[in-house]
């Protein structure tokens, strides 16, 4: 669906610097893949040369860029990505075939609520006793939602996802192929010389507007709820436990473990393959980089590093002085020797 250039720079709150109003953008690309009639954008400096020789028929640009290629249209904003974001947005809801309707393959019990002229069900789906899912939802292929699991309205679940019963999702969630929310808790007691399974009979409930990625796995509680709040962001590959409390808006990035009854505060970034142990709770707009393993409870609005974890200038010491340690030995060594030597000549 094409828009016009100055219905773009009303829709990202820009700036035209430069190209008519009605020039019509028919697509979206990258600065060096861009071909006439395309919007792209500069995000990022390093792209500059790209830039200088796009065949893009406009370009969202940082405020206080006025020059580039000829002929080609500038929208200055604060945030290109993120209005570029925008852009992806409106061709990609252009371009998605939503027809409402069950598939003749699919399975959706009677009791289930929903309106069939409304929702999309898919071939291979399942959809059990007593569900609830809003209007605009689409259930995609061999996807299970099992008894009195309510879902709001537009949401998207994808290939192979299941959702076990009575868990609740909010509007407009999308779960990645292979998402599983609400299995159960790694729960077991030691007895007799064996692990007997603790029944885990919580559920979960996910806010609106979040994202799981794929074969990512959402563990139900033990009792009462996992939770997972709305606006939050949640990579591939991301296992979180029973009872966990996610806060709002928080992202978790790819291969990040989170133990069972831990929280995280709103606004959390988590980066890849970081492991939170259980009973913890990580503070407000805290950031953990890569591989950062929490152990114990720490506050909000520090950048953290290391296992265990630390503010990231404590670690980046740390690190420093470990570099340093060959060094030390060997003047250890050599120390020794010169008191050797003196001891020998006594």
């Amino acid at each position: 669906m094409a828009l016009t250039l100055s219905e773009l720079a009303r829709w990202v709150d820009g700036d035209i610097i430069r190209g008519g109003f009605d020039l019509s953008l028919t697509g979206m690309a990258a600065l060096d893949a861009a071909a006439p009639g395309d919007v792209s954008f500069l995000g990022n400096e390093k792209y500059y040369g790209q830039f200088l020789t796009t065949k893009a028929a406009a370009v969202i640009v940082p405020t206080g860029v006025s020059d580039g290629p000829e002929n080609v249209a500038l929208i200055a904003v604060e945030n290109p990505s993120l209005a570029f974001a925008t852009v992806v947005r409106h061709f990609a809801i252009a371009t998605r075939n939503f027809t409402p309707g069950v598939h003749p393959g699919a399975f959706v019990d009677p009791t289930a609520r929903l309106d069939v002229t409304k929702v999309r069900v898919q071939a291979g789906a399942v959809i059990m006793a007593d569900v609830s899912i809003g209007d605009g939802s689409d259930i995609g292929p061999n996807s299970v939602i099992a008894g009195n699991v309510v879902m709001g309205q537009d949401c998207r679940i994808m290939a192979n996802v299941s959702i076990r019963e009575r868990c609740v999702i909010g509007d407009r969630v999308i779960l990645q192929p292979g998402v599983v929310v609400g299995s159960d808790g790694y729960g077991y007691e030691f007895s007799g010389g064996c692990h007997v399974k603790i029944d885990q009979v919580g559920i979960v409930e996910i806010g609106n507007d979040v994202e799981i990625g794929a074969n990512s796995t959402i563990d139900r509680a033990r009792f009462g709820k996992t939770i997972i709040g709305e606006g939050t962001k949640i990579d591939n590959l991301v296992q979180i436990g029973h009872n966990c409390v996610i806060g709002k808006h928080c992202l978790i990035v790819a291969l990040t473990g989170i133990a069972g009854s831990s929280r995280l505060e709103d606004h959390v970034t988590i980066a890849g393959q970081v492991g939170i142990a259980g009973h913890v709770t990580v503070g407000s707009k805290a950031i953990l980089s890569a591989r950062t393993g929490v152990t114990k409870s720490i506050p909000g609005g520090l950048v953290y590093a290391g296992n265990p974890a630390q503010p990231i200038r404590d670690d980046m010491k740390l690190h420093a002085l470990v570099r340093r340690l060959p060094k030390l030995i060997e003047r250890v060594k050599a120390l020794e020797e010169t008191l050797q030597i003196s001891r020998q000549q006594d």
